[in-house]
């Protein structure tokens, strides 16, 4: 698997509200047997993602995924509009964990040795941009002259990167509330300025009609906080019928009426979305749930190429995607990806780094040390 599929996803006409457009993406049958209902948390978080190594973050809610098969209704989601603020931390167990069924398991009952295991609690975002911090997080393997000690015992760490909350992204709380959520309805694409923000996908609309608020509690990058904050209104969708003089039935309007969805349809998947439908990924499995396998992934790190995105993804078994959650990167991450790959494909040793990128070595580590890990560097 390299790319994203949406078989079964169709876009809807776009909603706008300012510099925010929001394109709704709807499934004429659910996807069977993968329920998400919310768990919420509301504060900082710290998780233990190996025994040296915590990731720390304001975590307002995990995801809990049920394969069971029973089709209960999604719980409901309250949010919190409350911004964060210095309190205690909660101290979650992994990324991803294991969660035992409801009911007993075939050796055993639930919550005890052998029962069986039909849901994982995760934290949406967070799996993807853990996956993005530790990004040839250990480090120069040998010691050249140019590294420090430091960076080869300790590799890079720490590292860190900025977000801003939904709540904090201006219109899109005003575009959420007025939005109207369609029939069939398991996910959106929110665009900021025209700019790709962030793509949410569920598996059944009843998950998507509890989870469609806390988009304004994901993640998005400065990039999409300064479109729009400065941005200015987007046009909305018109559908043009033409002059007419073709139109002389119901028949007739209503054909031409379906014409014109699948001209928007497809500008939108092959102009708007191509950025994220049109690039490869670099996937890594991080769980398997029966039929469903739960991957989060890397985007190729092009320098001046459009919006590269990091995310989460759950698809059965022919490959189609159920869920899915993705966080634009800015230029500046982009950048430090790009720089760490080429790094590490070139055994971490500026001069062949330099000669593959075209440069010298005083210009490879003057781009370590703007991507902040000048401390390593003698």
């Amino acid at each position: 698997m390299t790319g994203l599929d949406f078989t079964g996803l169709t876009a809807g006409p776009a909603q706008v509200w300012g510099g925010v457009r929001l394109v709704p993406l709807v499934r004429e049958e659910p996807m069977p047997g993968l329920r998400l209902h919310r768990e919420v948390y509301g504060r900082f978080g710290e998780v233990l993602v190996s025994p040296r190594t915590s990731y720390v973050s304001y975590i307002p809610h995990g995801l809990v995924a049920d394969w069971s098969g029973e089709q209960s209704a999604a719980y409901g989601t309250q949010l919190d509009t409350v911004q964060p603020v210095a309190m205690a931390v909660d101290r979650h167990h992994r990324m991803l964990k294991r969660r035992p069924s409801k009911k007993n398991g075939k050796n055993g009952k639930a919550g005890q040795p052998g029962g069986a295991v039909t849901r994982c609690r995760f934290l949406p975002s967070h799996l993807a941009m853990e996956g993005y911090l530790a990004l040839h997080f250990g480090g120069p393997t040998i010691a050249w002259k140019q590294w420090s000690d430091d960076a080869v015992r300790q590799g890079l760490s720490p590292r860190s990167e900025a977000a801003f909350l939904g709540l904090d992204v201006p219109g899109l709380a005003d575009a959420l509330r007025v939005f109207e959520i369609h029939p069939g309805q398991c996910g959106v694409m929110v665009y900021v300025a025209d700019a790709l923000a962030a793509a949410f996908v569920v598996p059944h609309p009843d998950d998507y009609r509890a989870l469609h608020p806390t988009l304004l509690q994901d993640m998005y990058g400065e990039l999409i906080y300064q479109y729009a904050y400065f941005g200015g209104s987007v046009t909305d969708f018109d559908a043009r019928l033409g002059d007419g003089r073709h139109i002389r039935t119901l028949a007739d309007l209503r054909a031409a009426a379906r014409r014109r969805e699948r001209e928007w349809r497809e500008s939108h998947d092959t102009i708007m979305a191509r950025e994220l439908l049109g690039k490869s990924y670099a996937f890594e499995r991080v769980y398997r749930m029966a039929s469903f396998d739960m991957y989060r992934f890397l985007p190729p790190f092009r320098i001046g190429s459009d919006g590269q995105h990091i995310g989460e993804l759950i698809t059965d078994h022919k490959g189609r995607t159920a869920y899915l959650k993705t966080f634009r990167l800015t230029s500046a991450q982009t950048r430090r990806g790009y720089l760490l790959n080429t790094l590490a494909d070139n055994g971490w040793h500026p001069r062949r780094a330099a000669d593959r990128l075209g440069t010298t070595p005083e210009e490879i580590r003057r781009r370590i040390r703007a991507a902040g890990f000048g401390s390593r560097l003698r």
